[in-house]
């Protein structure tokens, strides 16, 4: 076997075979799934095998749980190819009363109007995103965001500079990235953003989308990453360009790349607070890897280094990214937080415990100061209300050393993080 390199989601996999009888694993093409699965089934069926596709499709017509014979856990690869199996495994789960039978994979959301049932309480889900900086061995895990909500004080030093980091925003998070030169990796990610727009958008559920129009799309959210804009907002940026989308078209273009997994927007917090403040729910947009951004900006190494603010909201995604993987491994979700006030946060931890941590992304030193006071603020906010005192402040940043401040605010370069 090739060389497999270790995934946050190994654990994470193994503990959803514990707890059900099958376990859904989805996220985007190219990001890993088959790979890690393969690590623990015992046997798998592929449906991509194009050699074997009319005999998969007569046998689901006639038994479909000839199928899924063979050791267990078996594997169910790209298993929306076959939304017909869905009630076979359920069934399979309900009469062998066994966990951690099968594993399914999908790189797009099923057609759920041939799935009887929803498999509630008989198969997990779990979500996988493209590698995070620890899981590639980009940062060295001096500081772990578990060890944070024991609140203590951090120490470390990363090995990235600047330039590493830029050069980690284009590169991506994909397995197959990883270790590769640049001017291979730039055809991979340009091979892997074409075949989205070209192919697996258009046919994701059947309908035919423009291409231009679809790319016009995907451009306008990358100009507008980490921020929390509206359809309209985005549709006045794309009729800049003499392009017009009605928004009910822009609307099934977004779900169509949600469908694929590829927009992967942050979700606002929302504690009650007694204030009048209003707290914001837009959600802030993001793609699964900032390297789609990056690419459907031409924006090069180079480009975010002479361009900090473009550079600082790639950045921003990269952080949320990484906080992502990390938080669902050690039991959480990740939001962000606005409200009416002023006040935001990039980036909300909050353990399913209840313990939360709020988080700013800078990507240089020169914004530290300012965001250890907002932080601050809304610490004394939140918590004088309804949620308590969070468990950590942090600014994770594009610079050398981890420490924490004398206000108690922790500094963490983004090449020191771990789960």
């Amino acid at each position: 076997m090739k060389y497999y390199r270790s995934r946050l989601a190994d654990a994470e996999l193994k503990r959803g075979l514990e707890a059900f009888g099958a376990v859904l694993i989805v996220g985007p093409k190219w990001c890993g799934k088959t790979t890690t699965a393969e690590q623990i089934a015992k046997s798998a069926i592929y449906l991509q095998d194009t050699d074997k596709a009319e005999e998969y499709r007569q046998i689901i017509a006639i038994k479909p749980s000839l199928l899924l014979e063979g050791d267990k856990p078996r594997l169910i690869d790209e298993c929306q190819m076959a939304p017909e199996l869905w009630d076979a495994i359920r069934y399979s789960v309900d009469r062998l009363s066994e966990e951690g039978l099968y594993i399914l994979t999908g790189s797009t959301t099923a057609d759920r109007s041939k799935i009887a049932h929803s498999g509630t309480g008989r198969i997990g889900r779990m979500k996988m995103s493209t590698m995070s900086l620890f899981e590639s061995g980009d940062s060295n895990g001096n500081v772990s965001l578990f060890d944070l909500f024991s609140e203590k004080e951090i120490s470390g030093q990363s090995g990235l500079t600047i330039e590493n980091v830029a050069a980690l925003v284009v590169r991506g998070g994909w397995p197959k990235t990883i270790g590769k030169s640049r001017k291979v990796v730039c055809k991979q990610i340009k091979s892997y953003c074409e075949n989205m727009v070209k192919f697996d958008i258009l046919t994701s559920n059947g309908v035919n989308r423009n291409c231009h129009k679809m790319r016009q799309v995907l451009r306008s959210i990358s100009r507008n990453i980490s921020t929390s804009v509206s359809d309209n907002t985005i549709l006045a940026d794309i009729a800049s360009n003499n392009i017009s989308i009605h928004i009910n078209t822009l609307r099934d273009y977004e779900n169509a790349l949600r469908s694929i997994f590829v927009i992967d927007d942050l979700p606002a917090w929302t504690p009650k607070l007694r204030s009048k403040a209003t707290i914001r729910t837009s959600d802030t947009r993001h793609f699964t890897d900032p390297a789609i951004a990056a690419y459907f900006l031409g924006a090069s190494v180079n480009d975010l280094l002479t361009d900090p603010h473009t550079f600082g909201l790639l950045f921003e995604s990269l952080v949320i990214r990484d906080l992502r993987a990390y938080t669902r491994f050690i039991g959480g979700e990740v939001f962000h937080y606005r409200d009416s006030d002023g006040l935001e946060a990039d980036a909300i931890v909050h353990l399913h415990d209840g313990r939360w941590g709020a988080v700013e992304a800078k990507l240089g030193s020169g914004m530290i100061d300012e965001a250890a006071e907002n932080l601050k603020k809304i610490k004394n906010k939140v918590e004088s209300e309804t949620m308590g005192a969070p468990s950590f402040l942090a600014v994770i940043t594009g610079t050398e050393y981890a420490y924490t401040r004398e206000d108690g605010v922790h500094v963490i370069p983004i090449g020191c993080l771990k789960n």
